[in-house]
């Protein structure tokens, strides 16, 4: 027996509809690209996201087709989405801060008809608009007064494309699994790889970002999304945000210190969220200006882990901080660090031992962590593990891609190494091609890495497993200082010490003037291996 109730499929412009109809008059600030503050509401927004959806359609664009967006979080970007996805094409949000050759091949792979960019990455696009073979229009979102002279094809300015349509358009309705967005891998080994997202999953997604533990913003809230657009599905709060009728405030192209520090005072902002670089800039700007954040609650970190000292630095001017973890292929939820019970009354270094950890995953993410031949580890927090997920936001396989990613009980294999405690919550140890096996048993170079950044001399830290001729790795510790600071291999060595295990402890020290990044900010672990290949370990003896 079947339920009674309509058949009333989960698609992504209904929570624009719904943000237009019940939160219409709700502001949507962006820092333009051009470069003023730009007020516009939900109900603007989704009147011209149909144009958007009309401007496509005219240009012949079906359901399936893809379409490009690299830009910054604006409001023009936002009504790019639900345009495109308005008539059951594809959002494929490319990273504009990869190479252009990446730009290219991640082009040509998803096969996009139309790309829809930002004045920042016109000269590019130029150096490969040659390279992309399937794309018969460039969009660039501006007006005709800053609409630069160009060589890409058919080029048009986003305001004149849409001033040509009059809004008088309906989305379509289809089937709910129909594909709605895409974003690939960084790439990190090997090459990217295209997320599929569904209307469905990022429906549901939504629902689960909106939960009290998870982003959990209402109607009263004002959310600066500093995560962009363009990663791993903006954290899904293009979705969460309009769903709750939260006020949001686009960040555009600046996102140094003192460019997010203004909009999270002058826009009252009390929700936002963003990586830990981010966050180390806008500390560093506040700390040399003697400023404080009256207005912010609530802030989460994602992307990779974030240092005690930053979470303690939140914390002590009541900001509540929600370590977030997720990948592309989740859309990308997966745990986040709201504190229950037993651990909402604790203080001190205790709270900040529970808001290091990753969280625990929201209604809709199955976790289990497994050994290497597949059998289930178990949730003591000690015991290190293979982290699998599944759900209905979850990937189960790539685009254009045959071949299995999921295990015999539909589990994703993260590829990261994790713990879980008896109350849920999950604590990344490392990336499993990352993890550093010493003698047969696994050291945490994230541990390392956070337990390094502790110093006060110490900008930022890597750890990387090196050969050793009696323990198999052994982990030498990278570190650039912060500037005009001075410490020595010693001098850091003595500050870990005590802090962890002693077979853990770095056998060495490295000081470089710069560690490498990817494209969304992580440390480049294989440039680091690279870099270092030839190291030996002073005095190693087998």
């Amino acid at each position: 027996m079947l339920g009674l109730m309509q058949d009333w499929p989960l698609l992504c412009h209904r929570i624009l509809e719904h943000a237009a109809a019940i939160h219409g008059n709700q502001e949507v600030v962006t820092r333009s690209v051009e470069g003023p503050i730009v007020r516009t509401t939900y109900k603007q927004v989704y009147e011209r996201a149909l144009k958007v959806s009309q401007a496509l359609d005219k240009d012949g664009i079906k359901l399936g087709d893809r379409i490009a967006t690299i830009a910054w979080n604006t409001t023009r970007h936002l009504e790019c989405w639900y345009g495109i996805m308005g008539i059951g094409a594809v959002c494929h949000t490319v990273n504009p801060r990869l190479f252009p050759e990446q730009i290219a091949w991640i082009v040509n792979h998803a096969q996009d008809r139309i790309v829809i960019t930002d004045l920042t990455f016109v000269p590019v696009l130029e150096q490969v608009a040659a390279k992309l073979p399937s794309v018969e229009r460039f969009v660039i979102l501006t007006d005709k007064a800053h609409m630069p002279q160009t060589s890409l094809k058919n080029a048009i300015a986003y305001e004149d494309w849409i001033g040509e349509c009059d809004g008088d358009f309906k989305w379509k309705t289809f089937d709910e699994n129909t594909a709605a967005a895409m974003c690939y891998t960084s790439g990190t080994t090997g090459d990217p790889k295209g997320v599929l997202y569904s209307h469905r999953s990022n429906v549901i997604h939504s629902l689960m970002a909106n939960s009290k533990d998870a982003l959990g913003t209402s109607s009263a809230d004002a959310m600066l999304p500093v995560v962009p657009l363009f990663h791993a599905n903006s954290w899904g709060i293009a979705f969460s945000a309009p769903a709750m009728g939260t006020k949001l405030v686009m960040p555009g192209p600046k996102l140094d210190g003192a460019s997010v520090y203004e909009l999270l005072n002058t826009e009252n902002v009390t929700c936002t969220a963003g990586v830990p670089t981010v966050w180390l800039m806008l500390l560093n700007y506040m700390s040399q200006n003697n400023l404080k954040l009256p207005h912010l609650k609530f802030l989460v970190c994602g992307g990779s882990a974030m240092p005690r000292s930053m979470i303690k630095a939140f914390v002590d001017m009541g900001v509540e901080v929600r370590h977030a973890w997720g990948m592309t292929e989740m859309s990308p939820l997966g745990t986040l660090g709201a504190l229950k019970p037993p651990f909402s009354s604790a203080t001190g270094e205790e709270r900040l031992d529970v808001l290091q950890l990753q969280g625990y995953p929201p209604f809709g993410v199955q976790m289990k962590i497994t050994d290497d031949a597949g059998r289930e580890l178990p949730w003591d927090g000690k015991t290190f593990g293979r982290l699998k997920v599944s759900g209905p936001a979850v990937s189960k396989a790539y685009y254009r891609i045959d071949n299995k990613i999921l295990d015999e009980d539909g589990f994703f294999d993260t590829g990261d190494v994790a713990t879980i405690d008896e109350h849920g919550y999950m604590r990344i140890t490392d990336r499993s091609k990352d993890v550093i096996k010493s003698g047969g048993e696994w050291i945490s170079s994230i541990d390392l890495e956070n337990l390094a950044v502790a110093h006060p001399a110490v900008a930022e830290a890597a750890v990387i497993g090196v050969h050793h001729p009696k323990w198999d790795e052994r982990p030498l510790l990278i570190v650039q200082l912060k500037q005009g600071q001075n410490a020595s291999r010693e001098d850091i060595l003595k500050f870990m010490e005590g802090k962890i295990a002693k077979w853990w402890m770095p056998d060495d020290v490295a000081f470089v003037d710069g560690i490498p990044h990817t494209a969304t900010g992580k440390i480049l672990k294989t440039a680091l291996r690279d870099q270092f290949k030839s190291y030996s370990f002073p005095n190693a003896a087998a």
